[in-house]
This record gives C-alpha cells, structure tokens and sequence, in this order.
C-alpha cells in the first residue's frame, strides 16, 4: 500500500467518487486534473446529463463538465477498477430529526462489493464520531471479505465545501485528513495535496476528524440561533434588527452572523447528528438543541408577524394571497433539500391562505416531487396582498420598484406587505413608498 501514491499519479490505478452531488462533483473534477477519476452515481439522469456536458448543480460549470476527463457512470460494476475511493453521499435526518444513514451505509455496501486488496476508503459524508470505524467498517469487510487494517485500511476526511460558494471551494479550504494508521494518514494527505492548495490537517484519529466536521455548522447554527433569537426580541421593541446589528459590528471582535431561515443538507442537520450521539452516551445537550429549536420555529415566526400585518392592513385573513420569492436552501443555489422555506409554506397553508411561489434556480419537477409544490412563473405572481423576499438570489436584487408594484393588487401601498426575510432591500425607500415594510 505504500506504493498506491505513486501508482495513482502515474496513472497505473484509479480514483472513484461515490456520489456526484454538490461535494462529489467539485471533488471529481477536481482531481481529474492529476489522476483517472471514475465519477459513480446511482442517479441516471444525473449521469446522463454529465455524460452531455451538462452541470445540474451549478457548482463546477458546463464548461467544467465538458472539459473533465472524469468517466461518468451509474454501473457500479466500473469501482473494481479503482483503488482509492471517495465516498461522498448525503447523510440527511429523518421527520424526527433522527440520523438517517441508510445512503451512506448503501454506498458503503456497494463500494464493499467491489473493493480489492490494498485500497483506501474515505469518507467525506458528514457523520457523528464513531460511523466511520463502528459502522462502514463492518459493512466493508462483510460485503469485501476482505480483512480491515489487512487487506484494506480507510480514512475520513470531511467536506467543506459552500454550495455557491465561489470564492471558498476544495482548492482553498484546509483538508482535514484522518486514517486508520499512518501509512493511511500519509497516502490520504499525499492525495489531497494534489488538488487542495491551501494544504491539509492531519487529524488525530478518525474520531477527531469526525467531531471536528460535526461541530463546525452546530457552531454556525448556534450562532445563527442567537441572531434570531434577536430579531424576535427586538421585534416586540419595534427595533431594527439589522440596524443594531451594523452598530455592534463596528466592534474589531463582533461576530458576523445574521437572522435568517437556516435550512440545506449541513447547518441544519449535523446538529442533530451530534445531539444523537450525545444521548446515546449519556449527555442531554442543551445549548445545541435550544439553537435548533430557535432554527426550526422561524418560518413560523415569519407567519405570524405576516398575520399582523394582515390584520393592521384590515385585510381579511381569508381573502389574503400570498407570493413567495426564493424557495432554495439558499441564494444562488438549485439546491432545495432541506430548504426551510417549506416551514413558511406549510404555515400559510395552516392558514388556507393562497401562496404562489417563484424561483430562478430551482428545478421544477424536483420540487413537485420532494415538496408536491408547483413553483410559478413571474407572470403567476399577480393580484397579492403579501410578497415574502425568502431566498436572497442575485436577481431579486436587481428587481426594480416598478416590478414589485406589478406583483400587488391595484390598490393603496398601505395594504401591500411586504416582508424581507434577509433584509435585501432598501428599508428606508420601501418605507418612503408607503409598503408596509418588515423584516427579520
């Protein structure tokens, strides 16, 4: 095994990554710049359309797509010829905010199935401490045969990639990289080195690199929790979030987080991830589960404050028509897993109130059959008495005073509501042009 290094650059042996999502896709492409990469996914559309040159998720490009010499491929057979795999396939929860494993243990059982003696298997898939060696090394030796630490030896390297993010990708973010030994450490780092320039972080033990990950978006949602936690106070004061929030940044030391709808396939389920396996030791945690229970009661809160507005506007609850633009997890992605945008829906239809929702990025179809919501067009969105900026896409920022007014029914600004989730427009010119005006 000492040897998989070298015969990886010299092209004698293959790379493969198992799944082709938001983190697998950047990672193929990636490393298919230095080595032969098979990209597997069990979606064959998803293949089909990179097999085109098509880049359904926005992340890497057509162009990126078109040029990679990755071999694309939904036949799982295709992984025996490969040595060092990257497994890197959603771990969600489920309706009980439950870690729901069964992708990743999937994904382990077929890379098993066609594992060889003297491979490496790493994990990019966000976990709590103890999957990789508790659970997928199991999986591994029952499906392979093979003996782990003998035949095979595995790693654990946590994606960072920011769907979106086009400034903070896998060539500029340290690589955290564990292994079940040290030879295993110093191929993985070798590895990773290749495509990672800002370098790699030799975590402990695979443990320590599974924590690590975990706790980096529990962070970032407690965080975010706090901010929200804010607003509704502030919110009973009839103070502006957003502008206390300028004041205490000008402090060297303020941290820059902002209220917001926290939802996507990381902030808002690896928090959960580590509450599990927190209980299944013995520690009820307590700050992380009040950030989630924050988190989750937002869409709710945005609701409720509409109703208010409705009923100052004199505007019969029943006879209000709802538009919403922005349904992604966030701005400027396709990505609409775990989007908490559906909280805002689910609430309005509490409410039997009519809801029209647009949004440049998403997939239509998808949308339908994850969420049964049919997403509109800009020509749909007419006759409403609320319009709710969810999502902060680039284009709505561009969208100018007389298109919002298009959206309205005729009538007094008074009774138009408007409510800015993210605080993407001009409070002040909004107020001016006597909208009825709010946000987080």
């Amino acid at each position: 095994m000492n040897d998989l290094y070298e015969k990886l650059v010299n092209k004698k042996e293959k790379i493969s990554l198992i799944g082709l999502g938001y983190v697998g896709m950047p990672i193929a492409i990636a490393f298919a710049k230095k080595l032969n990469v098979i990209g597997y996914d069990i979606d064959e559309k998803k293949i089909i359309e990179y097999q085109k040159g098509m880049d359904p998720t926005n992340e890497v490009g057509d162009e990126a797509v078109k040029e990679t010499t990755t071999k694309f491929t939904a036949d799982a057979r295709q992984l025996i010829d490969a040595k060092f795999h990257i497994v890197a396939v959603p771990t969600p929860i489920t309706k009980s905010n439950i870690p729901n494993l069964k992708p990743l243990e999937a994904a382990t059982k077929t890379v098993g199935t066609y594992l060889t003696k003297g491979s490496i298997v790493v994990f990019e898939s966000t976990v709590y401490p103890g999957v990789t060696e508790d659970i997928c090394v199991p999986i591994l030796e029952e499906t392979s045969g093979l003996k782990y630490r003998e035949d095979f030896k595995v790693g654990f390297s946590p994606e960072r990639i920011n769907p979106g993010d086009k400034e903070n990708r896998l060539e500029t973010i340290v690589k955290v990289v564990s292994g079940s030994d040290e030879e295993a450490v110093d191929t993985i780092a070798k590895v990773y080195e290749l495509v990672v320039e800002a370098g790699v972080y030799r975590a402990e033990s695979i443990k320590v690199a599974e924590a690590a990950k975990v706790i980096e978006n529990a962070q970032r949602d407690i965080n975010i929790a706090f901010m929200n936690e804010l607003a509704m106070i502030f919110n009973r004061m009839n103070i502006d979030t957003k502008e206390v929030l300028k004041a205490a940044g000008t402090k060297w030391n303020f941290l820059d987080f902002v209220p917001g709808l926290v939802g996507g396939h990381c902030i808002g389920v690896d928090p959960y991830y580590l509450t599990y396996k927190s209980e299944m030791v013995g520690y009820h945690p307590k700050i992380v589960l009040a950030g989630r229970r924050i988190n989750d009661k937002m869409g709710e809160f945005v609701v409720n404050n509409m109703i208010k507005q409705l009923i100052q506007a004199k505007i019969n609850i029943q006879d209000a028509k709802v538009g919403i633009l922005g349904f992604t997890f966030k701005e400027n992605v396709p990505d609409t897993r775990n989007t908490r945008v559906i909280d805002i829906v689910r609430e309005l239809e509490e409410y039997k109130i009519p809801v029209v929702i647009h949004d440049p990025y998403a997939d239509y179809e998808e949308v339908y059959k994850e969420y049964g919501i049919k997403l509109n067009t800009y020509k749909e969105l007419q006759d409403l008495d609320v319009v709710i900026l969810a999502v902060a896409h680039d284009e709505y920022q561009t969208l100018s005073e007389s298109f919002f007014e298009t959206l309205y029914r005729p009538g007094k600004n008074g009774n138009k509501i408007m409510l800015d989730v993210k605080g993407q427009l001009d409070r002040n010119k909004a107020l001016a042009a006597g909208y009825r005006y709010w946000r987080l």
